[in-house]
């Protein structure tokens, strides 16, 4: 069986037919060009639009919908739909609190084009991005569709680009077959046997989840993530944070920012893990150990069919049951305080249980068929010709705006606070480069 495959799958269905999308040949010449069309780039064409900017939006893929095309069938949002307004485009449906699938939220995201009339380019991939060295400065971009020059360029490709997997994946046995979340689609399309999820983040709880509900014996390498609860005082989650990253400043008590981070590596951490899966729902590893899946701790290397875990399963489930009480609960306990809410007290309930550490899993033994990465994804600017990106990969930029006049970068995270990556995050970001744009230059 090969390793690391990338299944044939269908890609989803999405009615982009009555998008008008600009099909002409790119212009040689403009003031501002947008890189990439999710929901970063296309609230970026909202804000350019209203300050008069002639620019243009391209779109490597050949439809719209942005990265969300790229999740499993069964993928929901872990943020209510309401968080799903753009600018320009409020939320309109009729089901706020829900949890969008993953085709609903990626054909909304194509309708945003519409709605704001964006000048999207499709299938006009950037290979190249670099200064001009002669006419008046600013960029020349080399993509899929001829050069074009602009003074002004805007990168919003977001954060999740090439799929993460360890080295340590080369020593798995060629019998089980290995696949990273992005190309997983469902547990139909994966051979009969158990799997191994390794990682748990928001993705890999949710596919294990889904695994064990299908009926799949599931084992679930579990890391240094945290967890949130569904909801907290009568209120999603997401409630909250909207209301720290809105009003967090009128009193005292707003998301993390960025400069705030004791290790710039953190800003690549694992997202604490929740559902929006049944109406949306707390994701407890000692729960889901107790209903049947079995959790080890962080994979560390394979010989074969032997699989090595670290001994810090106990240790990383602590983390997770310690996460929201240390690092978010005192900022909206304050919140509710000062902001004067007559909120809920805080109902959770403990859940107690200890699942066994084990020091190896004989993958034949187990009856392993499948292990499916969900180790997150890393940057991947190597399309840019400028010495500006940190020691991770990552730009260098004060809120999006880097060193060099003119290149700026939007929706990857952290590039303010949290909520930076986020649905709700972009708007507030593009506007602030909105207020920082050069003055219109020409590029002849």
């Amino acid at each position: 069986m090969s390793s690391l495959c990338d299944p044939v799958r269908d890609e989803p269905t999405l009615d982009t037919s009555q998008t008008d999308i600009d099909m002409s040949e790119l212009p040689g010449r403009i003031d501002a060009v947008v890189i990439g069309a999710g929901q970063a780039g296309l609230t970026m064409s909202w804000y350019l639009r209203q300050a008069g900017r002639e620019h243009i939006v391209l779109e490597r893929r050949d439809r719209l919908g942005g990265a969300w095309q790229d999740r499993w069938d069964a993928f929901r949002l872990v943020s209510p739909n309401w968080t799903a307004s753009f600018p320009g485009w409020e939320y309109d449906g009729n089901d706020p609190d829900g949890y969008m699938p993953r085709d609903e939220i990626a054909g909304r995201v194509a309708r945003y084009a519409e709605v704001i009339d964006a000048p999207v380019h499709l299938a006009a991939a950037v290979e190249r991005l670099q200064l001009r060295t002669h006419g008046g400065g600013g960029f020349r971009l080399t993509t899929t569709g001829g050069a074009v020059d602009a003074a002004q360029v805007f990168v919003a490709t977001g954060g999740f680009q090439i799929p993460n997997i360890p080295s340590t994946s080369v020593g798995l046995s060629a019998r089980v077959l290995q696949l990273h979340s992005h190309v997983y689609r469902s547990q139909a399309a994966l051979p009969d046997g158990a799997i191994l999820v390794v990682g748990s983040a928001q993705s890999g709880v949710q596919i294990a989840e889904e695994l064990h509900e299908a009926g799949r014996r599931v084992y679930l390498s579990v890391g240094h993530c945290g967890r949130v609860p569904r909801r907290y005082r009568g209120s999603d989650i997401f409630h909250w944070l909207w209301n720290l990253r809105t009003r967090g400043h009128e009193f005292g008590t707003s998301l993390p920012t960025v400069d705030k981070l004791p290790d710039p590596r953190l800003r690549f951490a694992c997202n604490p893990h929740l559902s929006g899966h049944r109406g949306g729902h707390d994701t407890n590893l000692r729960r889901m150990a107790a209903e049947g899946i079995s959790l080890v701790g962080r994979f560390e290397d394979a010989d074969g069919e032997r699989v090595r875990v670290a001994q810090d399963l106990a240790a990383n489930l602590q983390f997770a049951d310690r996460f929201f009480d240390e690092q978010w609960r005192g900022r909206i306990d304050t919140f509710i305080e000062r902001a004067g809410i007559d909120a809920s007290p805080d109902d959770r309930q403990p859940f107690s249980f200890h699942p066994p550490e084990v020091a190896e899993l004989d993958l034949a033994a187990e009856g392993i068929s499948t292990v499916i990465w969900t180790s997150g994804y890393r940057l991947d600017f190597s399309w840019i010709d400028l010495p500006i990106f940190d020691a991770q990969g990552a730009p260098r930029h004060v809120r999006g705006v880097t060193e060099v006049p003119g290149l700026y970068f939007l929706g990857i995270p952290w590039l303010i606070d949290q909520g930076s990556a986020t649905l709700f995050g972009v708007g507030r970001d593009a506007a602030h480069l909105a207020e920082r744009l050069e003055a219109p230059a020409t590029t002849a």
